[in-house]
Order: structure tokens, then C-alpha cells, then sequence
């Protein structure tokens, strides 16, 4: 599948800003499955100062500093995506018990994939005996870890609720287990802390996902996501992503824009303003398959590219 992705971010403040600095993830990722064709960030006003780089786990960032006055800020990121499809849980390698997992784990002594970064507890996704509770109904003694992890998927599918309104990303994961309602972070973090919990290695992942129109309507501009979900370490498949919100494995239907510990190391946006007072934030997600109907123009597939 090929995409093209508009992300609109839009900030108004009560007051003039004098100075504004901000660090951006949201050049979508190249590797194994996705490879990134095309990318572009627009800002109004323009930046003064731009860098770009890539942070420790390998995301790609962009640093920006503005210093003219302004009482608005957007940022628009449009990328162009080609997905290839990842392995159905019946085609991927059979894996080994979680225990033996955890052990290889502890010893710490890996050369690929670096899973030891994320194997301990984060900010946002604490570990902790009640999540280790929480996921032992699903890692029963000896069970293959990815048969485990797929149950502990459904399980949080299926015990909470996606709420728009009930949480925010400075909620504390344990509110969110206690009230059952929130949105992908919350979903995504759970199952994080539930993981790492049992010393098991898992990063959290952010992106976008494709949603699906009713039948007969258009998709509408701006009606997808930003999303979230969880990539577990597996030793024979390496890391195989799981979506606890949507109780599926990772498809071609998402997009990978960056990975880390947990939210705080892979925020689209944040940074620092001088003035401003009160803001309103809008966020705005167009993920559109290049060849939809709706398009007008049909851009020719990279055979190859992965």
C-alpha cells in the first residue's frame, strides 16, 4: 500500500508569542516494512532557525525556533508512505516460552535490535505488581510469548473502553486502570507496563492509522488518527507490533512515525513558548491510500522498496 498523510497541528494563544522553540516527531520512520517516499514540514510563521537529526532511538527530529511575533502557530507534516504487509500471527516463526524470554533477557547481552532499552520501567509506563497481576491470566507457565502477548491484547480490548474525554496524557496509567477508560496512549502504556512487568521487552510506538469511512460515505478530511500501540521483542521474528485499542496484530494499515520508551520520547510536538497566556490546540489527520478514488493523480509504486 502507498499513502499520502497530512498532519495539521494548530495552536492559537490569547497573547503574542515572542519566542517559540519546538521539537517535532513526525517524519514517519524507514525501515523493514515502510519505507518514506516523500516528507515535508511547513510552519506559519516560518521558522528562523530549523535543524534536523535523528534522537537516540534512530526517530527522525526536527528542531525549530521562531522568533517573530505571532498569535498562531501551525505545522503541517505531509508524507508520501509506501507499507508493505507483515506476517499474520499463523505465519510468523513459532516462539519460545515467555520465561525462557525473560531469561535470555536479564542476562543482557544482545547485539541486534538493542531490546535492553526498553526492558525497564518508564515515566509513563511504570512497572509494577498490579500490572504483573493484571497479565498473568495470559502468561501462563510456559506458553509461547507472542500466543501470550495476543491474549493480553484481547484482554485489554476487551476490559476497557476508548474514551476520548476521560483521560489526557498527563493522567497517571493507574487512574486509567482504575476508571477502564482512555484513549490508544492509555491502551498502549498498559500493556507496556503490564510487559515490562514481567521483565519482558516492549517500546511504544506512535503513528497513524487508516480508519474506514461507513459504506457509501467519502473519507473525510482531517476523520484519521494519531495512534499508538506496542511492539513486543520476540528473539526468532525480532519485534512484532500489537494494537490492544483495535485487538489486532500491526497491518498495512498503519503507519510508523517513531518508537521509544513510552510517550514522552516520541511526543509529535511539544516545546516552549515566551507569552501566549491561554491556548486552544487543533490536530487534524488526513491518511489517504494513493490509489483511492478520490485522488486525481495515481503516483507509480517503487517496486522493491522496504
Amino acid at each position: 500500500m502507498r499513502y499520502q498523510i497530512t498532519h495539521q497541528t494548530k495552536y492559537s494563544y490569547e497573547s503574542i508569542v515572542t519566542l517559540s522553540q519546538q521539537l517535532l516527531f513526525m517524519s514517519p520512520k524507514n525501515f523493514r516494512y515502510q519505507t518514506c517516499i516523500s516528507h515535508n514540514i511547513r510552519t506559519e510563521p516560518n521558522p528562523n532557525e530549523s535543524l534536523a537529526g535523528a534522537d537516540y532511538f534512530n526517530n527522525i527530529k526536527n528542531y525549530i525556533s521562531i522568533f517573530a511575533p505571532h498569535k498562531t502557530l501551525e505545522v503541517s507534516a505531509e508524507s508520501i508512505v509506501d507499507v508493505l504487509n507483515r506476517p499474520t500471527l499463523d505465519k510468523l516463526l513459532p516462539s519460545p516460552p515467555w520465561e525462557e524470554v525473560k531469561a535470555k533477557l536479564s542476562l543482557g547481552h544482545w547485539q541486534e535490535e538493542d531490546p535492553i532499552n526498553y526492558l525497564y520501567a518508564s515515566v509513563k509506563a511504570p512497572a509494577d505488581e498490579v500490572f504483573s497481576q493484571y497479565a498473568e491470566l495470559c502468561f501462563t507457565p510456559n506458553r509461547p510469548l507472542i500466543e501470550a502477548a495476543f491474549e493480553l491484547t484481547q484482554r485489554i480490548y476487551r476490559d476497557f473502553e476508548f474514551d476520548a474525554e476521560s483521560t489526557d496524557i498527563s493522567t497517571p496509567l493507574i487512574d486509567f486502570f482504575t476508571s477502564r477508560r482512555g484513549v490508544c496512549q492509555d491502551f498502549s502504556h498498559l500493556m507496556i507496563s503490564c510487559l515490562r512487568s514481567l521483565g519482558l521487552a516492549c517500546r511504544y510506538v506512535s503513528g497513524y492509522i487508516l480508519t474506514t469511512p461507513a459504506a457509501g460515505q467519502p473519507r473525510l478530511i482531517g476523520a484519521d488518527a494519531s495512534h499508538a500501540w506496542v511492539s513486543v521483542y520476540c528473539p526468532v521474528n525480532g519485534w512484532v507490533d500489537f494494537d490492544p485499542t483495535n485487538y489486532c496484530l500491526v497491518n498495512d494499515q498503519h503507519i510508523t512515525v517513531a518508537w521509544g520508551r513510552d510517550f514522552n520520547d516520541v511526543s509529535p510536538m511539544r516545546g516552549t513558548v515566551l507569552g501566549g497566556g491561554k491556548q486552544t490546540l487543533d490536530v487534524s489527520v488526513t491518511m489517504t491510500p494513493v490509489f483511492d478514488h478520490e485522488l486525481s493523480i495515481q503516483l507509480p509504486l517503487n517496486v522493491g522498496n522496504g
